[in-house]
């Protein structure tokens, strides 16, 4: 009886720390999502990982590539911080420390956001998306990946998944650092890969439709999405498709979902 009386202990307790740590909310959708890896372990795991990829990859010397990447994410950054005083999350503003660099490899049409605003653009990307407005929509996109706290969540289920819930708490409370293998395994980040999470159906709805809104409060017509999406289409016929497109919809899926998001995005559009 005992130990019966110690296993339903022991779950009731991994059943509550799951639900004390599953109160995220995703700004825009108000989906509920399950986050169970502390804010500050997170953003220490990814500066370090960022500044791992940083180091060992080559930077473009273009300087007016550079210029447009920073400029864009100067500019859409500003409009991120804007959007979570506007949601009611000021106290998330703090823990960005934004970052923006462009790794000159031209084979690859990808880029990326760590939590804590830490993003890398590649080479390849910059013929596909033509001008800032183009960077503006991988740029609102990538960063609402991590406002929404979308790679919290895919560790969260990794580990849930791998561990249970009892495992889980158990894991947690005895060695919180040993997340990190899961970190790397979901922020799969390297010079040649780029990004590897694998982003879900619903996740990636939620960054159009929350980087349309972020790009137009940066004053970037959000119109301009669809042919970026149509360019990007495009730029895979025939051959693997870009890293950047991946693990995402259909194109056709994606520009209906966008157009239907639209409406609300041009509210917050004021051209500069």
């Amino acid at each position: 009886m005992s130990q019966l009386y110690g296993k339903i202990k022991m779950y009731a307790g991994a059943a509550l720390m799951l639900a004390l740590f599953a109160c995220a909310t995703v700004p825009v959708t108000g989906r509920q999502t399950l986050n169970i890896i502390s804010d500050s372990e997170l953003m220490t795991m990814s500066f370090q990982q960022y500044r791992e990829v940083i180091n060992k990859s080559k930077l473009s010397q273009d300087p007016a590539r550079v210029q447009m990447i920073r400029r864009v994410g100067q500019r859409v950054a500003g409009a991120t911080e804007d959007f979570l005083r506007q949601q009611g999350m000021p106290q998330e503003i703090s823990k960005y420390k934004w970052e923006f660099n462009l790794i000159d490899d031209d084979k690859t049409i990808n880029a990326w956001c760590m939590p804590g605003g830490k993003v890398a653009f590649y080479t390849g990307i910059i013929p596909v998306a033509q001008n800032d407005a183009g960077i503006a929509v991988v740029m609102g996109h990538e960063i609402a990946h991590a406002i929404a706290k979308h790679g919290n969540e895919r560790m969260s289920q990794s580990l849930l998944a791998q561990l249970g819930a009892a495992g889980l708490s158990a894991a947690l409370a005895k060695s919180p650092a040993g997340t990190k293998d899961v970190f790397m395994n979901v922020y799969g980040v390297g010079a040649n890969v780029g990004f590897l999470l694998p982003f879900g159906r619903v996740q990636e709805l939620e960054a159009d439709r929350i980087g349309l809104i972020l790009m137009a409060k940066a004053g970037y017509d959000p119109r301009q999405a669809i042919p970026f999406w149509q360019r990007m289409s495009r730029s895979s016929s025939g051959g693997r498709p870009p890293a950047l497109l991946s693990t995402h919809p259909v194109p056709e899926t994606r520009i209906q979902d966008i157009q239907a998001a639209l409406p609300e995005a041009l509210r917050y559009y004021k051209a500069k």
